[in-house]
């Protein structure tokens, strides 16, 4: 039984004829750059995340980036957020002229440990702001980082790259929230492979501020306020038509896409006894963009698994700080150092079937 690791093929050829309906209607209106599929899009996805608010990016990079530059980081701002991560999350710092930070992880959410923001704030009391990563589409415990930003008067920009409709449910407000609508802002990847795809690059930034909103809608274009007219220098960062109109469609099944996911994760978890499998807490409803598994022997059960015809990846094997972009010494951050050298990504799609399930973790059981 040969199973990928993803499958983008299936919901493509589910989805063939909206998706050319959209690149025909484009063709023939000439509407290629922001128009009405963009903007029907950002007013959907909106919606979908529950805040006034949605700017359409270039990619997951770019919401990083417009959120932080238009949320006020510049020069020599200190932004806080987790080794455990991929790049983009730091570069959108550094491009901003922000100053990157670290914490740990938390040991079993595998996101932003409060406790250990706690402690670095309280030795570094002029951080500018908190970049808090979903991870593998679960949300970091938000009630917690927004009692410390609010002690410390920080800024909170959510990468919500991998945890599109994700939810958090909060104590403090009695009630469940979307990744995306809880800091000042959000910043969204649609990267092919992520629960919410296009067909290319694409990104999103979401918020409930409509300075904010307004400012990343001049940043991804040239800084523009109207066609030609620019207030200060921006970049090009605009979404493209054509995957707007390819995001709406596939945005109506994203809810049922992540509804399958967790039944996969719910098959995995009864079928991974004994399994150090992703701890989901009462307060989060995770959408499993990635299914980790921790193994002590990662690399000969990932080549046991490729034998067996069974697709795995690795997200991320080598922390950010111990990168040579950063450089920083090996054990500085023990959790996510340990974390992510046993981390193992195992096959997650909404098209996953209980038969597939059960033979990747007859494997797994096999050779962990």
């Amino acid at each position: 039984m040969k199973i990928p690791f993803l499958d983008l093929v299936t919901p493509h050829i589910e989805l063939e004829e909206e998706l050319i309906a959209v690149v025909r209607k484009t063709l023939r209106t000439a509407h290629f750059i922001g128009g009405e599929e963009v903007e029907n899009f950002e007013k959907e996805f909106a919606s979908f995340c529950e805040v006034p608010h949605c700017i359409g990016v270039s990619s997951g990079t770019d919401a990083l980036r417009f959120a932080l530059l238009a949320a006020g980081i510049g020069k020599g701002d200190t932004v806080v957020t987790v080794p455990n991560t991929f790049i983009a999350t730091t570069e959108a710092i550094s491009q901003a002229g922000g100053e990157v930070a670290f914490v740990d992880i938390d040991e079993r959410t595998y996101n932003m440990d409060p406790a250990k923001l706690k402690a670095y704030l309280e030795t570094h009391p002029k951080t500018k702001a908190v970049l808090p990563v979903h991870l593998y589409g679960q949300m970091c415990d938000m009630d917690a980082i927004l009692d410390l930003a609010e002690k410390y008067n920080l800024i909170v920009i959510e990468d919500a790259c991998q945890a599109h409709g994700a939810q958090y449910f909060s104590k403090k407000h009695n009630r469940w929230f979307k990744a995306g609508s809880m800091g000042k802002a959000g910043a969204f990847s649609f990267y092919p492979g992520k629960n919410l795809g296009a067909c290319g690059e694409g990104g999103a930034v979401t918020t409930s501020d409509p300075e904010i909103a307004k400012k990343v809608q001049m940043l991804r274009d040239h800084g523009q306020a109207k066609k030609y007219y620019h207030d200060f220098e921006g970049y090009n960062g605009r979404l493209d038509a054509i995957q707007a109109g390819f995001l709406r469609v596939k945005l109506r099944h994203l809810e049922e896409w992540n509804t399958k996911r967790r039944e996969a994760a719910a098959r995995y978890k009864d079928l991974l006894s004994g399994v150090v499998i992703p701890y989901e807490p009462d307060w989060s409803r995770a959408i499993y963009h990635l299914y980790i598994v921790r193994a002590a022997n990662r690399e000969a059960l990932q080549k046991k698994l490729t034998d067996a015809g069974i697709g795995t990846g690795l997200h991320y094997p080598v922390p950010l700080h111990m990168q040579n972009a950063y450089n920083s010494k090996p054990g500085e951050f023990p959790v996510a150092e340990k974390a992510t050298s046993e981390i193992l990504s195992l096959p997650m799609f909404p098209q996953l079937t209980a038969a597939m399930q059960e033979h990747v973790a007859s494997q797994i059981k096999a050779n962990i």
